[in-house]
C-alpha cells in the first residue's frame, strides 16, 4: 500500500513557507519513514516571490527526503484589496478548485492537511473530500490567543480598537494596550480587520493547530487557549506547540565568511548591537538619520543592516544609497565602532555570532525566535503587520527584551535619543533592565533548545501531532 501523505499548503512568504517546511520535514523524520510529505504550490503573485520560492524548491527536492511538490495552475490575483492580510486571504481562497483537485488526484491515501492560518477558506474544501485539516500559525500563541479572542471582542468593544479607552484583556497575558494590538485590527471598517474576525472564528474548525512556539515561552496563554478562557468556554481544537521551528543547516561553510562575520570577529564578545528589520524593512532619510545619531551617541558597537526605500512598481527594499541616506561624517566618524550594511545579511550566522550582544529587531516572530535560540536579548521596533502585539509581549510578558518607543501615528518613527536610551538601557554592564534581559534571553535559549531535544515539551507535541495523524490516516483509508 502507498506511504500515506501529507499535504502541506504553505504560502509564498519566506516566514510562512520555509516555517511550514521546516515543520514538515520534522514530522516526517518523525513518523519514520510511515508518512511522506506533498506539497501543493500556490504561484506567488509577482515575480520576485516566484524566483525565491523555486529557489527554495530545488533546495528541498535536492534533499532526497520523501517530499514531492505539486504547482497548482495560476490564479488571477484580486487588485482591489486594501492590505496585506485581505490580499493573501482572498488570493488563496481563488486556489479552492485547483487545491481539491490536486487532493483528489492523489493516488495515495491523505493522512491530513496543513493549512497556513491564512488558509481558513480551504477548510471547506477539506470537509467536502473528507480529510483531517490542520492549521499551521506561523505567529506566537498570543497571536493565536488574540484571534480566537477576536470575533467576542469584536462584539464587546463597540468602538475601534483604535479609539478605545481602557485595556484590552487577554486570558493569559498582562492587560494590553490599544495601541499595542496588531495594525490589521485597530480599524473595523478595514477589511483586513474584516479576514482576521473570519480566521479567528474558523481556527474552531479545525483538527488542530500547530504553533511555531514552545510551551516554556508561553505558558500561560497556552493554558488559557487549552481552558477554553479565549473562546467563552467553548472547547478549542487541540494545540501542537512544537516549537522553535528554524531553518539553523546555515549555508554550508565556505572558505570565505559573509563580509559581516568577519567584521564581527575582529570584534570584543557581545559588544555589538545588531539592527536588522527583516525582509521588508527599509528606512527614509529622515529615519535613517536618527537612528544614526542614536547609534553614535550610544557610544556601542554597532551592525546596522540598512535598506532603502522600494524602488518605483516593486515592493522590495532595496540597496541602500549610503551617501543619500546617512548623515555627511557619520561613516567616518563611526568607523571604529560601527559597521553599516546597505543589502541583504544572513541574520542567522550574525545572531549566533559571539560579538553580538543585543538586537534592534522589528520583531517578526521568526526573528525573535532565532534572538532567542542564540540567548540574544532584543529591544523589538515593531513596524507592520502583528509586530506591535509581539512587542508587548516580549517586553511585558516574556521578558527578554527592553522597551523602546515607536510613534505609530508617525509610521513608526523613534527619535534618535530613544534610540540611544534603549541601545543604553539594552547593552550598558551596569543597566538593570539589561542585565534582566540578558538573564532572561540566556534562560530562554537554554529553554528553547531544551523543548526540541528527545523528552522536551516540543518533540513530545510533535510525537502527539504524528500519533494524532497517523490515526486520521488509518480512518481515510478504510
Amino acid at each position: 500500500m502507498a506511504t500515506p501523505t501529507v499535504v502541506l499548503l504553505p504560502i509564498w512568504g519566506a516566514g510562512h513557507l520555509m516555517s511550514m517546511l521546516d515543520a514538515g520535514k520534522r514530522l516526517l523524520a518523525r513518523s519514520g519513514g510511515a508518512l511522506s510529505l506533498t506539497v501543493l504550490v500556490m504561484q506567488p503573485p509577482t515575480e520576485n516571490d516566484r524566483s525565491e520560492v523555486i529557489g527554495h524548491i530545488r533546495r528541498e527536492e535536492a534533499s532526497g527526503l520523501d517530499i514531492r511538490f505539486h504547482h497548482l495552475p495560476a490564479v488571477e490575483p484580486p487588485t482591489d484589496c486594501v492590505g496585506v492580510e485581505e490580499f493573501v486571504s482572498r488570493f488563496v481562497e481563488l486556489h479552492a478548485d485547483h487545491v481539491k483537485a490536486a487532493i483528489s488526484a492523489l493516488t495515495c491515501p491523505v493522512a491530513a492537511v496543513v493549512l497556513d492560518f491564512f488558509g481558513t477558506t480551504l477548510l471547506d474544501v477539506c470537509r467536502e473530500l473528507d480529510v483531517p485539516a490542520y492549521v499551521y500559525f506561523t505567529a506566537n500563541a498570543a497571536s493565536y490567543a488574540l484571534m480566537l479572542r477576536l470575533p467576542a471582542l469584536h462584539e464587546e468593544v463597540t468602538a475601534d480598537f483604535e479609539d478605545m479607552e481602557g485595556m484590552v484583556y487577554l486570558p493569559g497575558l498582562p492587560p494590553v494596550r490599544p495601541s499595542s494590538l496588531p495594525l490589521p485590527v485597530m480599524d473595523k471598517k478595514n477589511p483586513n480587520y474584516t479576514w482576521f474576525v473570519y480566521h479567528g472564528r474558523r481556527f474552531m474548525e479545525a483538527d488542530g493547530v500547530i504553533i511555531n512556539t514552545a510551551s516554556v515561552l508561553e505558558q500561560s496563554v497556552l493554558a488559557a487557549i487549552a481552558d477554553g478562557r479565549c473562546t467563552h468556554g467553548v472547547p478549542p481544537p487541540t494545540v501542537y506547540p512544537v516549537g522553535p521551528v528554524l531553518s539553523l543547516s546555515m549555508s554550508l561553510p565556505v572558505e570565505q565568511p559573509h563580509e559581516c562575520v568577519r567584521w564581527l570577529d575582529a570584534q570584543p564578545p557581545a559588544s555589538v548591537v545588531l539592527l536588522c528589520f527583516g525582509s521588508a524593512g527599509f528606512s527614509t532619510a529622515t529615519q535613517a538619520h536618527e537612528t544614526a545619531h542614536g547609534l553614535e551617541r550610544s557610544g556601542h558597537r554597532f551592525l546596522w543592516v540598512l535598506r532603502g526605500p522600494p524602488v518605483a512598481g516593486t515592493q522590495e527594499p532595496s540597496d541602500a544609497n549610503l551617501r543619500e541616506l546617512l548623515p555627511e561624517g557619520f561613516l567616518e566618524r563611526t568607523k571604529e565602532k560601527g559597521l553599516v550594511w546597505p543589502r541583504k545579511a544572513p541574520q542567522k550566522e550574525i545572531l549566533a555570532h559571539a560579538a553580538v550582544g543585543g538586537f534592534v529587531t522589528h520583531g517578526g516572530w521568526n526573528s525573535i525566535l532565532e534572538s532567542l535560540w542564540y540567548g540574544v536579548p532584543m529591544v523589538p521596533w515593531p513596524l507592520y503587520a502583528e509586530q506591535h502585539f509581539n512587542a508587548f509581549t516580549l517586553v511585558a510578558y516574556m521578558g527578554p527584551a527592553v522597551a523602546i518607543e515607536v510613534d505609530r501615528k508617525r509610521n513608526n518613527f523613534v527619535d534618535a535619543s530613544e534610540l540611544e536610551q534603549a541601545v543604553k538601557a539594552l547593552m550598558d554592564s551596569d543597566s538593570d533592565d539589561g542585565r534582566k534581559a540578558r538573564e532572561k534571553a540566556t534562560e530562554m535559549k537554554a529553554a528553547c533548545r531544551k523543548a526540541v531535544e528527545e523528552g522536551g515539551s516540543s518533540y513530545s507535541a510533535l510525537g502527539r501531532l504524528y500519533e494524532d495523524i497517523r490515526k486520521g490516516a488509518l480512518r481515510t483509508s478504510q
